[in-house]
């Protein structure tokens, strides 16, 4: 008879920049959530699924959760909201507090409150303890175990990995027996589409400033498959002329330097070769118009 599998859905939430791709990655095993310095990279819901022995646990990477001003944004704090709703586990992500005496951030407290009202079993998730001194961590513990909100108090790294087996350990054991939602071999609910614009837009958070990146999106055109060679058409989409300037550069040198290396991690992750053509192109004020979003891949939620 077959062992019983433990499977279901664990969604980690959290403010801006608190570290939940680069957990969902290591979780995972591999880069599916893009990652960066720079607060709300992710923009939609992305699904990192890891397989073991008797069970699949589904993770769920969400936009940080903040105070939206713009459509785009509202649509990101709505994605993450709704991804609690069916979650078995709920696993808040913060970082360490320095402040003494005890008190939490702001916009980790906005957080709390969500998660109080979703209602489901929840972990705090204590992130980046490399960059911590022990007595902020144990600081961070003490004070949030006064709330009783959490069934586990994990510290962790997600970018040493530090934790991280334990905080999955942790997890399984609270998954309900039930089916496989993905074949063993599938890491990520993202199309392959998805996934290259996705590694491209990475490439403009790192090599571009201030609210440039916030004003980008990229659109696949076409993908060609020809002989050991994966042939793809891109534009990356911005907001003004000044901004198409930008992303451009003089003499075409920071679009060709943001092409050259999504090409290289697109390369790497589809192990094959890879023709990547760029464009730049300006479609007004994107971000402000519901229509846009929607035909860009985030839809309202519901």
């Amino acid at each position: 008879m077959a062992e019983p599998l433990r499977s279901g859905f664990v969604s980690l939430v959290g403010r801006p920049n608190v570290g939940k791709s680069t957990l969902v990655n290591r979780l995972v095993g591999r880069a599916i959530s893009i990652t960066d310095r720079k607060p709300q990279t992710t923009r939609n819901r992305i699904l990192g699924v890891r397989h073991g022995p008797g069970y699949q646990l589904v993770l769920v990477d969400t936009p940080g959760i903040h105070a939206p001003t713009k459509p785009l944004n509202r649509r990101m704090v709505a994605y993450a909201l709704a991804a609690l709703q069916d979650a078995e586990v709920v696993l808040m992500v913060i970082e360490p507090v320095a402040r003494a005496p005890f008190e939490p951030h702001p916009e980790d407290a906005r957080v709390l409150e969500v998660v109080r009202k979703a209602g489901r079993p929840a972990f705090l998730v204590i992130n980046k303890i490399d960059r911590a001194g022990a007595a902020e961590v144990l600081a961070t513990i003490r004070g949030y175990a006064e709330e009783r909100a959490f069934a586990e108090i994990v510290p962790v790294s997600a970018l040493t990995g530090q934790g991280v087996e334990r905080l999955a350990e942790l997890v399984i054991a609270r998954l309900p027996e039930g089916p496989p939602y993905f074949e063993p071999d599938q890491v990520t609910d993202q199309s392959e589409p998805m996934v290259i614009a996705e590694l491209i837009r990475q490439e403009v958070f790192r090599r571009t400033e201030q609210e440039l990146p916030y004003a980008t999106a990229v659109r696949i055109e076409a993908i060609r498959e020809r002989p050991q060679l994966l042939m793809i058409e891109a534009r990356i989409l911005c907001e003004r002329e000044s901004q198409k300037g930008i992303l451009i550069g003089r003499g075409g040198r920071m679009l060709k330097a943001i092409g050259q290396h999504a090409r290289r991690r697109i390369e790497a992750l589809l192990g094959t070769s890879v023709y990547l053509e760029l464009r730049v192109a300006v479609l007004k004020d994107w971000s402000s118009d519901p229509r846009r979003l929607t035909e860009l891949g985030y839809p309202e939620e519901g």
